[in-house]
C-alpha cells in the first residue's frame, strides 16, 4: 500500500512544471521528451493576444501563464485547460500609470510559480499577487512603482510558507520576503545603488541592476537565500534576512539567475560581464572566475559537473563547474530569422539538453565531452520563452500563442 502512495505521488509530480525553472527550480526535469516532433505530434495551439517573454507553468492538468493587453493596461493571469487548450479563466489587475520598458520585453514577463495550492505572480507596478485554483484572488501586495527603460522580468520564488522576489531594477530595487498565506512584507532588503561600476556616458537607471530571480539552496544542511546582485552575490537567512556573506564577481548588469551544484555556485553577468563561481558559506571561497564571458541571457544548467549555457547570439557552451575550464562551444543551426537565444537550458532525465531560439526553432543537444545536436524541429513563431516539460509533453509559449507537443504521435 505504502508502495502505491509513493508511486502515484512521484507519478504526479514527473508530471508538473511549477516554476519557470522546474521542480527543483534548477532546470533540471525527471522526464524524458521528445528530441523533435511532426506535425502529429501537436496536441493544440491557443493563440494567445500579444507578445510575452514569461515561461508557462504546470500543474495537475492546467496551464498557468502571464499575459499583458498593452493598450487596455491588463495585467493578466491566464489559466488553461492542459488537455484541450482551452482558456478556463482569467484574473489580474488594470495599470493605467507610466510604466516604461523595452520593445523586446513585454509587460508581464515575470513568470508566475506555484505549490499546487496557491499561483502567485509579480505583475510590475500593478503589485505581487496570489490565486487559487478556480481565479479568486486571496491576496494582493501593492509594492509601488517599477520604473526601468527596460522593464522587469524577475520571476517569483515560492519556497516553503514564502515567496521571494527580487523587485526592480530601476530607482527603486529591493529583495523582499512575502507570507505566503497573507502576502505581508516579512522582511526587505534595500539594494544599495552604484556597487558595481556605472559605465561611463550612461545614466544608472538604464544601464545598471538585476533582472536576476532569486534561488533557494542548501548550504551544510543550511537553507540560504541567493540573491545575485550589480557587483556580486548576496546570501540571506531566508526567514529572517540577515545578510549572512556577499561576494564580488560581477558587473553592473545581471540576468541569469544563480546555478548551484557540487558545492559550487555559478553567476553570471550579463552584457559580456564577468562571470564567477564560489564555495557559500560565511568566509566564501571563491574557486574561478572570467573576467568576461559572452553575452548571456538565459540561465544555466549542471550535469555531471558539467555547466551548460547557451549566449544570446545562438552559441552553446559546456564548462567543467569545478575549474571554469571550456570543454566545447558550438553554434546551434538555426534557420529562422532570428538565432538569438534568450530562453533558458533544460537538462531531461536521459541527460539531454533543451534549449529554444528566437525563431521558436528547439534544438536536443547530449551532454559529455562534445557539441552535438541530436534533434531540431521549428514552431516557426518568435519566442524568448523557455522549454516546458510536464508529463513527458512540452509547453512552449510564443509571441503568438501556446503549443502542447505530445511525447508521441497520437494512436491511430
Amino acid at each position: 500500500m505504502f508502495r502505491c502512495v509513493f508511486l502515484l505521488a512521484a507519478a504526479a509530480f514527473t508530471a508538473d512544471w511549477p516554476s519557470w525553472r522546474g521542480p527543483a527550480n534548477n532546470g533540471v526535469s525527471s522526464e524524458r521528451a521528445p528530441a523533435g516532433w511532426t506535425k502529429e505530434q501537436v496536441r493544440w495551439r491557443t493563440p494567445l493576444p500579444e507578445a510575452n517573454n514569461s515561461t508557462p507553468i504546470v500543474w495537475g492538468g492546467r496551464v498557468f501563464l502571464a499575459q499583458a493587453r498593452k493598450q487596455s493596461g491588463e495585467r493578466l493571469l491566464l489559466c488553461l485547460d492542459a488537455a484541450s487548450g482551452k482558456q478556463l479563466w482569467q484574473a489580474g489587475f488594470t495599470f493605467k500609470g507610466d510604466e516604461p520598458t523595452h520593445a523586446t520585453n513585454p509587460y508581464a514577463s515575470a513568470s508566475p510559480v506555484t505549490d499546487g495550492k496557491v499561483v502567485v505572480a509579480w505583475f510590475g507596478s500593478s503589485g505581487l499577487a496570489a490565486f487559487d485554483f478556480a481565479g479568486k484572488r486571496l491576496w494582493h501586495n501593492d509594492l509601488g512603482l517599477q520604473r526601468h527603460t527596460w522593464g522587469y522580468g524577475s520571476s517569483p520564488v515560492l519556497h516553503g510558507d514564502r515567496v521571494y522576489l527580487n523587485f526592480g531594477p530601476g530607482d527603486r530595487s529591493f529583495l523582499a520576503a512575502f507570507d505566503k498565506k497573507t502576502g505581508k512584507q516579512l522582511w526587505r532588503y534595500e539594494i544599495p545603488k552604484g556597487a558595481g561600476k556605472v559605465f561611463a556616458n550612461w545614466k544608472p537607471e538604464d544601464m545598471y541592476g538585476s533582472w536576476a530571480s532569486p534561488a533557494v539552496i542548501t548550504v551544510d544542511g543550511k537553507e540560504q537565500l541567493i540573491a545575485a546582485l550589480p557587483g556580486g552575490i548576496t546570501a540571506f537567512e531566508p526567514a529572517t534576512g540577515e545578510k549572512l556573506w556577499s561576494a564580488g564577481g560581477l558587473g553592473d548588469l545581471v540576468y541569469p539567475s544563480p546555478v548551484y551544484d557540487g558545492g559550487i555556485l555559478y553567476v553570471s553577468s550579463g552584457f559580456s560581464g564577468p562571470a564567477a563561481a564560489v564555495r557559500p558559506g560565511r568566509n566564501a571561497t571563491p574557486v574561478w572566475q572570467r573576467d568576461k564571458t559572452k553575452n548571456t541571457i538565459g540561465t544555466g544548467v549542471v550535469h555531471q559537473g558539467k555547466l551548460y549555457t547557451v549566449d544570446n547570439s545562438g552559441v552553446a557552451e559546456c564548462a567543467d563547474m569545478a575549474t571554469g575550464n571550456i570543454v566545447w562551444t558550438g553554434r546551434l543551426p538555426g534557420k529562422g530569422e532570428s538565432r538569438a537565444v534568450w530562453s533558458s537550458p533544460v537538462l531531461t532525465a536521459d541527460g539531454k539538453i533543451l534549449v529554444m531560439n528566437q525563431s521558436g526553432e528547439v534544438f536536443t543537444l547530449a551532454t559529455g565531452g562534445e557539441f552535438k545536436v541530436l534533434g531540431q524541429s521549428a514552431l516557426n513563431e518568435a519566442t524568448n520563452s523557455s522549454v516546458v516539460i510536464a508529463g513527458g509533453d512540452l509547453y512552449l509559449r510564443t509571441h503568438e500563442a501556446i503549443w502542447r507537443i505530445g511525447s508521441e504521435p497520437p494512436k491511430k
